[in-house]
């Protein structure tokens, strides 16, 4: 049967995560996974396993999710995408739809990924905390130094054991991982954009790299004092795992089994009706 691969962009404000739960005794919980799997169900008649790269947690959007499925359609692939879409509730939509080969692998296949966390410091009340977008940025009561915080983010860049930036309970075997860039950018005076791309990411990686760097833009933590925070090996040396509500994963490359190239991906903020800039 053939095999589909999907891009899929989401607010997971109201997800509790990427990954199907069905909990003994209970109700399922409300997954990205179930959703889309339900919609591609109703579509073709028959329910099928799509299988997500990555396992967002609870309240973490995506705007380049990858996944894929197999099953016999009748639908043409050009409208595949709209199709599921038009199944989906509002805060998921499928931005591409394609035919790939019939032993793609959304985890296994990849071979980097990048999330962007953003935050916004305010001085309250004279620069009150995000309103509409509240669900996208996380907001931090101190001024940052955004000039610190670059300084300090070339220090994350390398191949190393990384577990200084993990939860205690990441359960992976290996803890090291190659993290390609790492880079601290202000699209408006009081935003800050923290970009980073690498290998994979241990449980929470992301929001304790950017906890770390907060610490670093606050004045707590020094620019210089990176490298021997990971060096450690000691996750109470590193910042805080900030809330999930500031990370987005942005893209997901597949080498030479190329992914929707990542300057077309929409911002977080065209997903319709959901995420306003």
């Amino acid at each position: 049967m053939p095999r589909y691969r999907l891009k899929i962009a989401y607010d997971g404000t109201d997800f509790h995560g990427w990954q199907r739960q069905e909990p003994k005794d209970a109700p399922p919980l409300r997954t990205v996974q179930g959703v889309v799997e339900e919609a591609v169900a109703e579509l073709i008649g028959v329910r099928v396993d799509v299988v997500g790269a990555s396992r967002t947690d609870s309240g973490v959007h995506a705007i380049g999710q990858e996944a894929a499925f197999t099953a016999d359609i009748r639908v043409p692939v050009e409208r595949l995408a709209a199709a599921i879409t038009a199944r989906l509730p509002r805060d998921v939509q499928i931005l591409h739809a394609e035919r790939t080969c019939d032993d793609f692998n959304p985890i296994g296949d990849a071979r980097s990924k990048c999330y962007r966390y953003t935050i916004e410091h305010t001085s309250h009340p004279h620069h009150p905390r995000p309103l509409f977008d509240r669900n996208t940025v996380f907001a931090t009561p101190y001024l940052l130094d955004p000039t610190r915080m670059q300084q300090a983010a070339s220090g994350f860049i390398g191949t190393y054991d990384c577990v200084s930036f993990a939860q205690i309970d990441h359960g992976r075997a290996t803890t090291v991982r190659s993290i390609y860039d790492c880079t601290v950018r202000c699209p408006s005076p009081r935003r800050v954009e923290i970009e980073i791309a690498a290998s994979g990411f241990l449980y929470n990686m992301v929001r304790i790299i950017a906890g770390t760097l907060l610490e670093v833009g606050r004045g707590r933590t020094e620019p210089g004092d990176i490298r021997a925070i990971a060096d450690a090996r000691d996750r109470r040396r590193a910042g805080p795992t900030l809330p999930p509500q500031g990370l987005c994963l942005r893209w997901i490359w597949y080498g030479t089994r190329a992914a929707v190239p990542a300057d077309t991906a929409p911002t977080i903020g065209t997903l319709t009706d959901i995420m306003s800039d």
